[in-house]
């Protein structure tokens, strides 16, 4: 889906830091990340361009953990922004000086401009995600039924799929409604500034708003400076009203973007916190999946497509004995050990690592165990993920996958 405002696409060369979160944003909505994880904006400043040279297109940077050797990718390929799936900060930095690695990262991001983003386990959650991806390898067609849908259900032929641990709608801030008054000739452009800051997102509709005419009166002080009229006398202007939707994690950030983009010196608005409709809850949305097989694979079967999806030579596994045929799957990118009991009774459960303990747990329960090691189950992600942020940016800006972002162990 494309971006909805069109300087977007007739200004590519000023591609925003805050256009490409407004993107990613659609994609993995901040609010069904975990409570403990740590995503969005790390380093930058919303209006930082992404075109870090004026003579080269504007390009990203895509990886899953930001090393040094990632960083020095970026700043030599002239990136403006590095989206890594891990948060680059996680636990509270104790200073910001050169003697560590990662604060020595974040200083390089800083001193040449390069934000980072991290969606994190909003990307495992949402629709389309790494798990899903995932599924791909049980239940081929996930992915293209889920970009229809944000219900699960029988997305696919030949099964069903759900999330381990649904989203809960009730844990997502209430929004708020955004009024101001602004001339009708700086409409447009204050309607733009609000939604780059993350106003106006209903669903997949990005740039919402409502606006209606009417007439504003004011009488500006001795110390002012008003744009319209003179002060000490009361003048009356034709206004918009303008309404639009601010999320309530954006709301700093959409006040001040007002701040700076509305014309007058003093610009009226109210902000009016609003009720969640009801929900369903959610199934289309939260952390792992289980997959159930209208036909079930043989265990070799099932290996074989995990290797094919992963692009891998090797799995450890842990096969109960008797086992023949899997219907049920659970998946989860990462270490998804905690999600195994929350699966319920599936056939095999596939993650990236781990507890030993977890394991023998798993296989005297009847279990079946697929690791494909950490970062494997989320590097092999990353084009998937480029392929909808370069349909909702269009071609403003390059994006480069990481080649120096590599599992931090190898075979030996």
């Amino acid at each position: 889906m494309p971006l909805h405002n069109p300087r977007v696409a007739s200004n590519l060369l000023r591609m925003r830091v805050r256009d490409v979160i407004h993107a990613l944003r659609q994609l993995a909505p901040e609010h069904l990340a975990e409570s403990w994880d740590k995503v969005g904006l790390h380093v930058g400043d919303l209006d930082w361009s992404l075109q870090s040279d004026p003579k080269r297109k504007a390009c990203a940077l895509l990886c899953i953990d930001l090393t040094e050797p990632v960083m020095a990718e970026a700043m030599r390929l002239g990136c403006g922004m590095i989206v890594a799936y891990h948060p680059p900060i996680f636990d509270p930095l104790p200073a910001l000086t050169t003697r560590h690695w990662k604060q020595r990262l974040l200083m390089e991001a800083v001193r040449h401009n390069i934000a980072i983003y991290s969606p994190h386990t909003a990307l495992d959650s949402a629709p389309g995600g790494v798990n899903d991806w995932l599924c791909e390898s049980a239940l081929p067609g996930v992915m293209e039924a889920v970009s229809h849908t944000a219900a699960h259900g029988a997305v696919a032929t030949g099964g069903t799929i759900r999330a381990i641990k649904p989203a809960n709608p009730s844990k997502k801030e209430r929004p708020y409604k955004l009024v101001t008054f602004v001339p009708s000739q700086q409409l447009d452009d204050l309607r733009y500034a609000l939604c780059r800051a993350g106003a106006g997102q209903i669903g997949d509709y990005s740039d919402c708003s409502f606006s209606v005419e009417g007439e504003g009166t004011f009488r500006g002080g001795e110390t002012t400076n008003p744009t319209i009229g003179q002060r000490g006398r009361l003048e009356r202007a034709i206004e918009r009203r303008l309404e639009t939707i601010v999320p309530a994690a954006r709301l700093a950030e959409v006040v001040a973007a007002l701040m700076k983009a509305h014309p007058y010196e003093e610009p009226a608005f109210d902000l009016i916190r609003l009720d969640l409709p009801p929900s369903s809850g959610g199934e289309g949305v939260g952390q792992g999946r289980v997959v159930t097989l209208d036909k079930p694979l043989s265990v070799k079967a099932f290996i074989d497509r995990l290797k094919k999806q992963l692009r891998t030579k090797h799995l450890e596994v842990a096969v109960p004995a008797g086992l023949k045929k899997i219907r049920s799957v659970g998946f989860c990118a990462g270490a998804g050990g905690s999600l195994l009991e929350a699966a319920g009774s599936v056939d095999a459960f596939f993650t990236g690592e781990m507890r030993h303990h977890q394991v023998l747990e798993a296989l005297a329960t009847g279990t079946m165990i697929a690791l494909a090691g950490h970062t494997p189950t989320e590097r092999p992600y990353l084009p998937v993920y480029r392929d909808p942020i370069t349909r909702l940016l269009g071609r403003g800006v390059k994006w480069h996958i990481s080649k120096a972002d590599k599992p931090p162990t190898s075979w030996a």
